[in-house]
């Protein structure tokens, strides 16, 4: 069973357009994303999902620099994209990672992998039940699962989020929830880039962890901000999607 991570990335973000190429420390978010992962040796492939759009030919430039296959589809119906990029690539099971997630703890995905090759279930995640700090998300299931999906789904909302409609039908599709422990537990965090507030504090970490360890972890991250608990003034007032 082929194992591909897919990371949906594109330049138009609505609150930060362009925000996977921001750099840091002279690397761009994506580039580190990817360098994560491909720590992660379960993961045969890495493919960057993106659009169509001329302004994403940037995004495919530097998948290609970094040897890394892209595949391009859909701006709005992400779910097409992710399954097309799939099947192209013969990825049976997939890993899901949004761009907006460039410092995820590779350690969290190879929990969730293992968890879903263990188990019997249609769908694993440690985001669908928020307890992980935003920006730790990995969602895994198989292609036919999401091929399912795409054939059941209708609705605009549930094409533009690629697993709604899973999580939408635990009638249709078993699952495992992944739980932060207490030392992890932080659902308020934001160590997502949605916003410039979030790569102000995003810059800040990796100014500081990346120097001694390329590969910090969640615990390096959690330990720097109760450290220096002025950090999480920068981003804290930044609305979530699904917050109200």
């Amino acid at each position: 069973m082929k194992i591909g991570a897919i990371i949906e990335a594109r330049m138009e973000s609505s609150r930060l357009p362009g925000k996977v190429l921001l750099s840091s420390r002279g690397i761009p978010m994506l580039e580190r994303l990817i360098k994560r992962l491909q720590q992660c040796h379960e993961i045969d492939e890495i493919v960057v999902a993106t659009t169509e759009n001329e302004a994403d030919d940037c995004i495919c430039k530097l998948a290609t620099s970094l040897g890394v296959n892209y595949f391009r589809g859909s701006e709005k119906d992400v779910l097409s994209r992710v399954l097309f990029a799939a099947k192209k690539f013969q990825i049976q099971i997939i890993v899901e990672i949004t761009g907006d997630c460039p410092v995820i703890d590779v350690g969290l995905v190879k929990e969730a992998l293992a968890t879903y090759l263990e188990s019997n279930v249609d769908y694993v995640s440690n985001s669908n039940v928020r307890s992980y700090p935003d920006g730790m998300d990995v969602q895994i299931y198989s292609t036919e699962v999401l091929h399912s999906s795409y054939v059941l789904a209708t609705s605009n909302l549930e094409r533009e989020h690629v697993t709604l409609h899973i999580r939408k039908n635990p009638q249709l599709y078993s699952r495992i929830d992944l739980i932060a422990p207490q030392e992890f537990h932080f659902p308020e965090l934001g160590l997502t880039l949605d916003t410039i507030e979030d790569f102000v504090l995003l810059d800040k970490i990796i100014c500081d962890l990346e120097p001694k360890n390329p590969s910090f972890s969640l615990k390096e991250m959690l330990e720097l901000l109760k450290s220096q608990p002025e950090l999480l003034k920068i981003n804290n007032q930044v609305l979530r999607k699904g917050d109200s």
